[in-house]
């Protein structure tokens, strides 16, 4: 290498010497001649000596050069033909106009060139033509990285299948923590004799054991009603893709014994420690039996939710005592606020005003200001005419308030109770929901992904017959001091129209508590004429749901789909009106009806008697409710793609019930 490269002296001050040299020889020559002529040729030499080594250091550099380039070259040259790395060229037909040897093996082939992409590799195609800049392929086995340099129409191929395999082995071996629960044993074993319930147990921790043994999972029972099992993520997929068809087996074989046992599963799942996994599987078991039980829930490591199961209708398990625990607890709540603010859910029907009338009346017994948030704008008729007749009880027709001013009365100390739902989008104003941190939650919904942040307190209860009837029960355990007046007639009357609409006049979800409380309403002055007078309706809403009604088909047995059009606007109460109509009719053991709700949204009601699960239906397309209740709301779509959707649900849910 050159002097210059390895970091030696340039030669180049030697000029420099020359000249200074030469300039003093010509001042000597006047006195000493022939010193100075010494000088001279003693100066040509090393003038000589150093163009020489220029010349010389020139020569060095080119060959070194020279030699440095052959040897990238070469370098490059094998680099391109023997790394096992695939490199490929190709044109806009993509036809493959060069490839290294390592890209034409992986193919198999002897050459790729003038080889067409839609023979050798279709699967890349899709990837040029959405400009993916890197993505994962298969090829014969095998997984491969492709980079793409779509201006070089260049594709460079990176074996990583190894890495894959790792890492699909390190997902699949991630540990995951799960929670099963008898969801009614206490209820099913009291009043059992040692030996039945000793057989129940048997069965059951039978049927558990050789579940676990058969997908290698580790089952430990923690209590007469609790099982913790650890698993891994592989175990947990082949469950999923068995749609945990343990819950069906455990249900079918104890109902031979006449005690019909369900379970409910919470599952912990992702890359987090131990500990947090634990607190997860315990956080979706509470969520599935808040939805009623008999079910699993997961929540996965994106924050969204999954469930199987919950076909069933949910046993009716609710206590005396826990009603009388969550009263005490709302008063509790009650008496350390300034003040309590009831808000239902959008487009409020009787059941969300007549627990919102109950939950003020509790304010009220425990001497606190109670109101009550209204948007005029979406009420219906029956609605309107309770508020009217309130009118002639002045402490109670005052306490309606509208958002606006609700947001005004609010603070830090007050109570906002949210009746008949629980999630944040559904409530007549959001925001309130986040000027208070004190919030309790009353519904008889089964719980679903979106909720409430934060709570004080809950009391959900999907097994019971509306929101009415448990803030009916409530009601009965608040005090009843000299200072406040007992519940007058129209607050019973209210509550007790509630129930009759949630129930169609008792004959759905109505349970031995739901006549409890209808009777305990009517003891304190119920007036079931007046219940009448709310709920008649007019002629034209009458025509309106007709013309719905006429459209009705049946997509499968037993299920009836009616559909509006849209350039109709139908009020939410019509839709339900029609959807329970259709359900009264002979053959239709599920109703659905689709229609336009607003200028860019579209409203789905349905019903069931119980066979066909219309909340799981409801919840793949966004939105949720009961068993044999629910309804979604979507948005920037017309009539026809909400059917669409709709049957594809459908035939989705139906699939899944075959399945397990």
């Amino acid at each position: 290498m050159p002097s210059y490269l390895k970091g030696g002296k340039s030669r180049y001050p030697l000029y420099g010497i020359v000249v200074i040299s030469t300039i003093l020889l010509v001042l000597t020559a006047f006195q000493y001649f022939w010193v100075a002529l010494i000088g001279i040729l003693l100066l040509f030499a090393l003038f000589y000596a150093a163009v020489r080594g220029e010349k010389d250091t020139v020569k060095d550099t080119e060959e070194y050069i020279s030699t440095l380039s052959y040897r990238v070259k070469k370098v490059g040259e094998e680099a391109l033909m023997e790394m096992p790395i695939g490199i490929m060229l190709i044109n806009d037909d993509f036809i493959v106009e060069w490839s290294n040897p390592y890209m034409a093996a992986c193919f198999q082939e002897n050459t790729l060139v003038g080889k067409s992409l839609y023979e050798i590799g279709e699967q890349i195609i899709p990837l040029i033509k959405q400009e993916l800049e890197s993505e994962i392929v298969t090829i014969d086995d095998r997984k491969f990285r492709v980079e793409l340099k779509l201006e070089e129409k260049l594709l460079y191929f990176f074996d990583v299948t190894n890495q894959m395999e790792t890492v699909e082995r390190y997902e699949s071996e991630r540990n995951v923590i799960a929670i099963i629960f008898l969801d009614n044993y206490d209820d099913a074993t009291q009043g059992m004799d040692d030996q039945t319930k000793s057989g129940l147990n048997s069965t059951v921790t039978s049927l558990l054991n050789n579940w676990a043994i058969e997908h290698g999972i580790f089952l430990k029972r923690t209590s007469s009603d609790r099982f913790v099992i650890l698993l891994n993520e592989k175990i947990y997929h082949d469950l999923e893709n068995d749609k945990f068809s343990i819950l069906d087996v455990v249900r079918e074989e104890t109902a031979k014994q006449n005690v019909p046992l369900t379970l409910s599963i919470g599952v912990g799942i992702g890359d987090m420690p131990l500990p947090d996994l634990g607190v997860q599987a315990q956080s979706s078991l509470d969520l599935a039996l808040g939805r009623g039980g008999d079910q699993v829930a997961i929540k996965l490591p994106n924050g969204k939710l999954k469930f199987f199961g919950g076909k069933t209708n949910p046993m009716e398990k609710r206590t005396r005592v826990r009603a009388r625990v969550i009263s005490h607890a709302l008063k509790e709540l009650i008496v350390e606020s300034d003040k309590v603010i009831v808000m239902g859910h959008k487009y409020p029907d009787m059941d969300a005003i007549g627990a919102s009338i109950g939950i003020r009346k509790a304010a009220e017994l425990n001497n606190r200001e109670g109101f009550i948030v209204i948007d005029a704008s979406e009420i219906d008729t029956g609605v309107k005419r309770l508020i009217e007749e309130t009118s002639s009880y002045p402490d109670l027709h005052s306490r309606f308030i509208t958002p606006d001013e609700a947001m005004e009365l609010v603070t830090d100390r007050t109570l906002l109770v949210v009746v008949d739902t629980h999630k944040p989008a559904l409530v007549i104003e959001d925001k309130l929901l986040n000027k208070t941190e004190r919030i309790v939650v009353i519904d008889h919904h089964r719980r679903s992904e979106d909720f409430i942040k934060k709570p004080l307190l809950v009391y959900m209860e999907p097994y019971a017959s509306s929101t009415a009837e448990l803030v009916t029960e409530l009601l009965e355990y608040q005090p009843k001091g000299d200072k406040a007046s007992p519940i007058n007639t129209i607050e019973a009357t209210a509550l007790l129209s509630g129930i009759i609409v949630d129930t169609k006049s008792f004959t759905l979800r109505t349970g031995s508590r739901t006549f409890d409380a209808a009777s305990y309403l009517r003891a304190q002055g119920a007036d079931t004429i007046l219940v009448q007078k709310f709920l008649k309706e007019d002629m034209d809403t009458y025509i309106k749901r007709s013309k719905l009604i006429e459209t009705a088909e049946f997509y499968s047995k037993g299920i009836a789909i009616a559909s509006g059009t849209d350039d109709e606007v139908y009020d939410p109460v019509v839709i339900a009106q029609a959807a329970d109509t259709l359900l009264t009719m002979d053959g239709v053991s599920a109703s659905f009806v689709i229609s336009k709700r607003g200028p860019d949204e579209v409203g789905i009601s349905a019903r069931s008697l119980g066979e066909i699960n219309v909340q799981i239906i409801m919840e793949a397309l966004g939105g949720g409710g009961h068993l044999s209740n629910a309804a979604v709301q979507l948005h920037d779509i017309n009539i026809v793609e909400v059917e669409l959707k709709l049957k594809q649900a459908i035939d989705d849910y139906l699939e899944g019930s075959q399945e397990s």
